[in-house]
């Protein structure tokens, strides 16, 4: 009889183990964070000869068809990185900046991700398994969307108050030390420990430049202009990179957003039909 009751039991107990891993075994994981919902930001080239006056500045007819203010914002900006742009090699970009009408520094740690074949879904996918996810309230999530190509990138940029007046920016060590300050975590331990802060710690400063902005509102959007004077690839002299561009949240409207402000430049004579990134010329010219 105890035998048989000990037989019994150990049926039971294997019967409830069981039991108990199949419970286990039919809960589904814990979900992960969803990928980030981007903003949206369209950028095109214009020819800087058929849009600019002599001095730089935008010509009537292009203030006027965009409906732009033609008092510019002026801002100085310079990136930093090593001498063999290693933050570079790995999608990052930090850049360092003041406009002249604020009293604070405004530093900004960039992730770049490239958008293959429009895949935009992908490509915050992969961003998601790296860390960029919808739950990091940090970086600002955004699709750059060019002539050609779209471009995934994260920002987290952070404002240090100053005394300087104008454009003056600091030395390029103090830049450095307030950069390395505030460095963010995903950058500081990217693909090691402590490897961002390693990188900044040997850049130096690409730039500066000075430019021009440019804003107004056209269609129902805020619109800008930039006029970039950067130095030229044969390093001889000072040529200007013309953007215009304008953000904005809705998914579901900015692929006709797009062609609408495609066709005026295009119909001005205007567009430049290629793409091109400022910061990787900065990091090549200077």
């Amino acid at each position: 009889m105890k035998k048989w009751k000990k037989v019994t039991a150990s049926l039971m107990l294997s019967i409830i183990t069981l039991g108990s891993g199949l419970t286990f075994l039919d809960t589904p994981p814990a979900s992960a964070a969803a990928n980030a919902v981007p903003a949206y930001e369209v950028k095109f080239l214009a020819k800087p000869e058929l849009v600019l006056n002599t001095d730089g500045t935008p010509r009537s007819e292009v203030i006027q068809s965009l409906g732009l203010n033609p008092t510019a914002r002026n801002i100085n900006v310079e990136y930093f990185d090593t001498n063999a742009l290693g933050l570079d090699a790995e999608g990052w970009n930090v850049r360092f900046r003041k406009k002249d009408d604020k009293n604070n520094y405004e530093l900004t740690y960039k992730k770049r991700y490239p958008v293959i074949n429009g895949d935009i879904d992908a490509a915050l996918t992969l961003a998601n398994q790296e860390g960029f996810d919808q739950s990091d309230d940090n970086y600002e999530a955004e699709i750059d969307w060019g002539y050609g190509k779209q471009t995934l990138s994260f920002s987290n940029t952070k404002k240090v108050d100053t005394k300087a007046t104008g454009l003056q920016l600091p030395s390029e060590k103090d830049a450095l030390n307030l950069l390395l300050d505030k460095l963010p975590g995903k950058l500081k331990n990217w693909s090691d420990s402590n490897w961002g802060k390693q990188q900044l710690s040997q850049s130096r400063a690409y730039g500066p430049i000075t430019f021009q902005r440019y804003e107004g509102t056209w269609n129902g959007q805020e619109l800008t202009l930039e006029v970039w004077p950067i130095r030229n690839e044969a390093g001889t002299g000072i040529e200007n990179i013309v953007e215009v561009s304008f953000k904005t949240d809705d998914s579901a409207a900015v692929s006709e957003l797009r062609n609408q402000l495609m066709q005026l430049l295009q119909n001005k004579n205007w567009l430049i039909p290629s793409d091109g990134l400022k910061t990787q010329a900065i990091l090549e010219r200077y």
